[in-house]
């Protein structure tokens, strides 16, 4: 079956790659228009999904994402016709330059080939990674966890459905349908057909599929997200900022998951914080010096401090000072997303500089860590390693180069 599904995504890539940009945009319109088209479809095969969910237990957090309405499909076509518009990328010329032989050289930007996504209960990533490849170039296969097969395969069938009417072939978009582990496994090993995989989920994913794949795999990360408040913070500005960041969708990886106090201020801002977070039903677990301040917080463990929570939990720390702070971010945290508060400009400038993160802040929300929220449309996850990219991923970190040399009948002495 899967061997099946990889060689029509390889067959597809080729054709795909020889579109135009136009072809290629067209397509992803169209496939905005099924979503919308197919809308009760889509809902009635998410209803399954989340009824089973609730009656397994999932947590409220995680069944916010999982769950599906008019509105979030509105979204999820308005997020494909946002990709649709974004520049094309394929073809771009990067640089150019001329050697002393007269030689042309340049770099030029190309499709990746074959994109495999293995996911968790998103079925709205299904549709944004299937804009994201065809708009690059590149052909997808999508795998997606039980949770959410019922809604995935019925987003799938719709954008098939739609990219039949266009010069993109059917087969540039397959959603695997099985659910079984092995089935994923043998995925995870079709390194001749599938040039680069993707894991979006939580911890234990993302590390099985690093282990176990042997396609190149660019990471994207868990949200161990911190929040630090220096001493001269705009204490006003502080607490909706973190109510935010931790409370608008405690299920994202964006969502802060520790917050780090000066300790000049602690004792004036943490009452102040921990009533705002629990008024919003925050379970808030403290250092030592958190829990003498506030009265009921549960004390942290050396775990906490790894931990993402992913649930209406935070933890609490007080700091010495903007040296510690960074110190603890750049050992605990996940190099997702991290923010300072201050009115310091050069404090947080050394922030920005020495916090080993795919997205630092000043002043903000960690939450605005999103594709769509940076102006890329949509994303196709967010890296949290080096190399091939890093942060939000869309059309133009799904390409690579390649050199084209220009000659006049140059030969190497």
């Amino acid at each position: 079956m899967i061997l099946d599904i990889c060689k029509k995504a390889q067959a597809a890539s080729v054709q795909l790659a020889k579109l135009s940009g136009e072809a290629r945009a067209e397509a992803v319109c169209k496939m905005a228009d099924a979503l919308e088209a197919n809308a009760e479809k889509i809902l009635l095969a998410n209803k399954k999904d989340a009824d089973a969910a609730k009656a397994k237990g999932l947590k409220l957090s995680l069944l916010d994402r999982l769950a599906l309405d008019k509105r979030k499909i509105a979204n999820m076509a308005r997020c494909l016709r946002e990709v649709a518009a974004l520049p094309d990328p394929i073809g771009t010329i990067i640089s150019t330059w001329t050697r002393p032989n007269g030689l042309v050289i340049g770099q030029m930007r190309v499709p990746l080939g074959v994109v495999g996504i293995i996911y968790e209960s998103r079925p709205d990533v299904t549709s944004d990674a299937a804009g994201i490849c065809v708009k690059s170039g590149n052909a997808v296969i999508l795998r997606g966890g039980s949770d959410a097969i019922n809604s995935n395969v019925a987003i799938g069938d719709a954008l098939r459905g739609a990219l039949a009417s266009t010069a993109v072939p059917v087969d540039a978009v397959q959603v695997v349908s099985s659910t079984d582990r092995r089935v994923a496994e043998e995925f995870m090993q079709m390194r001749k057909y599938v040039d680069v995989l993707i894991p979006r989920g939580g911890a234990d994913l993302i590390r099985a599929v690093v282990a176990k794949a042997s396609i190149p795999v660019i990471e994207t990360g868990t949200g161990n997200c911190h929040i630090y408040v220096e001493e001269d913070a705009d204490l006003t500005k502080a607490v909706p900022i973190i109510v935010n960041a931790k409370c608008q969708r405690p299920g994202t990886c964006n969502a802060a998951e520790k917050l780090l106090v000066h300790e000049k201020i602690a004792e004036q801002f943490l009452p102040v914080a921990v009533a705002a977070l629990r008024a919003e039903g925050v379970e808030v677990r403290g250092c030592e010096n958190t829990v003498r301040i506030v009265a009921d917080v549960k004390p942290a463990t050396e775990e906490d401090w790894y931990t993402e929570y992913l649930d209406l939990i935070i933890g609490v720390k007080v700091v010495k000072d903007l040296d510690m702070a960074i110190a603890h971010i750049n050992k605990y945290g996940t190099k997702h997303s991290d923010s300072i508060l201050t009115a310091s400009f050069d404090k947080a400038m050394r922030f920005i500089r020495e916090v080993d993160s795919a997205a630092v802040y000043w002043n903000a929300s960690t939450r605005f860590t999103d594709g769509n929220q940076f102006g890329l449309g949509a994303e196709i996850g967010i890296s949290t390693q080096k190399l091939h990219a890093r942060g939000p991923m869309s059309v133009q970190h799904l390409t690579t180069t390649k050199y084209f040399i220009l000659g006049n009948g140059q030969t190497r002495k």
